[in-house]
């Protein structure tokens, strides 16, 4: 079995371990998301969608704790999205959502995906790393399946943005 391709960030005394999601650490991507769903900031996950779609999850740890998640959630075959982006309040600020988000760029890279897009209301954040604002009617139909699950569908204030990779 090939070895866990693994990313260590150090920031002030605190190693950060970057990687892949695996099975064990699904009860804690709930526990997180979850958080950040409470406060309105994204949807929940159930534990099912988790199983389901844990091949889609970098996490990021320190010591044994898991302090960031974030998906890359392939749509089609030219197009995925960065969703369910999500940092403990002690951790965030450190970089730690930036690194989360460009480790699923480099996947998408990887899978050869031509845009990455996220639906957010945090446009700043995503501005740094290289999205840009687009329209919404630019993304598939698909896209919007999960936005009835949303509390504030229909009158939702996130704005889309797009990632053009080469």
């Amino acid at each position: 079995m090939k070895k866990d391709m693994k990313k260590e960030i150090s920031m002030t005394k605190q190693s950060f371990l970057l990687r892949k999601a695996r099975l064990r650490d699904v009860p804690a991507l709930q526990k997180l998301i979850n958080r950040s769903a409470s406060e309105g900031e994204m949807l929940s996950r159930s534990l099912s969608e988790l199983y389901d779609n844990i091949r889609d999850f970098h996490v990021c740890r320190v010591e044994d704790q898991i302090v960031g998640v974030c998906a890359l959630h392939i749509v089609w075959e030219d197009l995925a999205e960065v969703k369910s982006l999500a940092v403990l309040p002690d951790y965030q600020g450190r970089g730690i959502g930036s690194c989360l988000t460009r480790a699923c760029l480099k996947e998408a890279e990887a899978l050869q995906v031509r845009q990455v897009f996220t639906l957010t209301d945090k446009e700043g954040f995503f501005e740094k790393i290289g999205f840009k604002k687009a329209d919404k009617n630019v993304l598939p139909q698909k896209v919007w399946g999960e936005c009835v699950k949303c509390f504030k569908f229909p009158d939702c204030n996130e704005v889309a943005m797009i990632f053009e990779l080469s």
